[in-house]
């Protein structure tokens, strides 16, 4: 009889997430599913509201990464005032956002998956989480408190607040940064670099333990995207959405934000409430593609900092141009969280940055607007069309996790197949599967946002186990 293995929850993530693993008779993986088994309706309550609230709206989809939600709101808001918001303006939300990075980057790699790499995958799930780590490696994780909270404090100082700030708004930000905190945050860019590079030179030193992580933990060709400029350097805030596939060959770049349905897709899975986008002229689910640190390193020539530049020339050098493992997205967050601390450094020691311009006023001037920022997981879509007089009438958010989804899908399987041998269970393989989930650093509280129709099943079982009669909402597709 087909037997099955659920892990119920998904541990070390954000959000809720199982997973169910398929044996067959002779307990080989058969096939797996991943299932979000939470949902969420901001797009449609937030229908009727007017233009100008859904930054501060969507910024509590998560209270990870707001000011994400916040850039990719405002961003859309500009649209809709059809304004170009101060110079001085745009400094001071990357300045944000690169604390929002560096700050995600660390938990994702400090608190949820260092415990796996540093204490072993194999190791006691009692001992193997962020307590076992700092009584195993105390000085490695004060180093990821110690980081983490400096990328917060960057949002205090220029925000008031850490979570959920209101100081990005449609136009630019509402206050200019103070010459005292700008030498604070300057004061302590040095420490929060040495972090990075400490992290970085452990990590490089372990990483070819891991061979078979590496080479299973979805270690197969598919295209890429993320943002770049027009000299094809990494972009975190704006630039143009490039596609490159498997060999490194540009796929295409979509420079006008609006144009992404063109070139993406969502469906629906009928065993999850995350949606599936896909690359709309590949089909599905033939055209799925990954997001993340992983892809931004791929889509991207080079970062364009002189620390994390040499850092890429090292990676490339021992994984290839085109990094395909998804083990690898560990080593991708790191060199991103070392060239987000040198982009602080720039745009800080930059005077402009002190200018008091900050904000462009103007009403409603385009119907429709769309946002798109990096968010730290990847490609974040704000999409919103309003009424004459500013009320949301429609939306639509594409969330960074979510474009990974089939990605993940893949990747859990391939891990499952390889790692899990349904006669001899032990606890280590069921974890490695897992792992291979916080290697994307799922944020899925952030992604449940359904469009139309949600696929579900709801199933009628008698005492005796066996299914009497089901009911199907609807079926997976565009």
């Amino acid at each position: 009889m087909a037997r099955k293995l659920v892990i119920n929850p998904v541990t070390r993530i954000e959000g809720h997430a199982k997973i169910t693993i398929h044996l067959d008779d002779n307990g080989n993986v058969s096939g797996t599913n991943f299932h979000v088994t939470q949902v969420r309706g901001f797009e449609k309550f937030t229908e009727g509201r007017p233009y100008y609230e859904m930054p501060s709206i969507t910024a509590r989809i998560c209270g990870i990464c707001p000011v994400s939600h916040l850039l990719a709101s405002v961003k859309a808001c500009d649209a809709v005032m059809a304004v170009r918001i101060p110079e001085t303006a745009v400094m001071l939300r990357e300045l944000m956002h690169f604390g929002q990075i560096v700050q995600s980057h660390a938990l994702s790699f400090f608190h949820l998956s260092a415990p796996d790499i540093l204490l072993g995958m194999d190791s006691d799930p009692a001992h193997r989480n962020i307590i076992g780590l700092l009584e195993e490696f105390p000085e490695l994780a004060k180093d990821g408190i110690a980081l983490r909270k400096f990328g917060q404090q960057v949002i205090e100082r220029l925000a008031g607040e850490r979570i959920h700030p209101s100081w990005i708004v449609p136009g630019g930000v509402n206050s200019p940064l103070a010459p005292d905190m700008r030498d604070k945050i300057l004061s302590e860019l040095p420490i929060a670099k040495a972090i990075a590079r400490r992290t970085l030179k452990h990590f490089k030193s372990i990483v070819e333990e891991f061979p078979e992580e590496i080479e299973h933990f979805g270690n197969y060709p598919s295209m890429y995207a993320g943002l770049v400029d027009a000299g094809g350097r990494l972009q975190l805030y704006d630039g143009i959405l490039r596609f490159r596939d498997a060999e490194g060959n540009l796929v295409t770049d979509v420079e006008r934000p609006r144009d992404y349905l063109k070139y993406i897709g969502e469906a629906a899975l009928p065993t999850s409430y995350l949606k599936a986008p896909y690359y709309r002229p590949g089909g599905y689910p033939q055209g799925l593609y990954r997001v993340g640190p992983l892809a931004r390193l791929n889509v991207a020539d080079r970062c364009g900092t002189p620390e994390a530049d040499a850092e890429l020339e090292g990676y490339r050098h021992r994984f290839g141009r085109v990094v395909q493992s998804t083990f690898l997205f560990h080593y991708a967050r790191l060199i991103e969280t070392l060239y987000a601390l040198e982009r602080m450094e720039t745009l800080l020691k930059d005077e402009a940055i002190l200018d008091t311009h900050i904000r462009a006023t103007a009403g409603v001037n385009a119907l429709e607007g769309v946002g798109i920022a990096e968010a730290p997981r990847g490609v974040l879509i704000h999409h919103y069309k309003v009424e004459e007089k500013g009320a949301i009438r429609w939306a639509n958010l594409i969330i960074a996790t979510g474009h990974n989804n089939l990605a993940i899908n893949k990747s859990i399987e391939a891990a499952s197949r390889h790692f899990v041998d349904g006669n001899r269970l032990k606890e280590g393989m069921l974890n490695r599967v897992a792992a291979v989930l916080r290697a994307y650093d799922p944020c899925l509280s952030c992604s449940t946002h359904a469009q139309g129709i949600v696929p579900v099943r709801i199933e009628l079982v008698g005492p005796d186990g066996a299914i009497l009669d089901t009911l199907q909402s609807a079926d997976a597709g565009d």
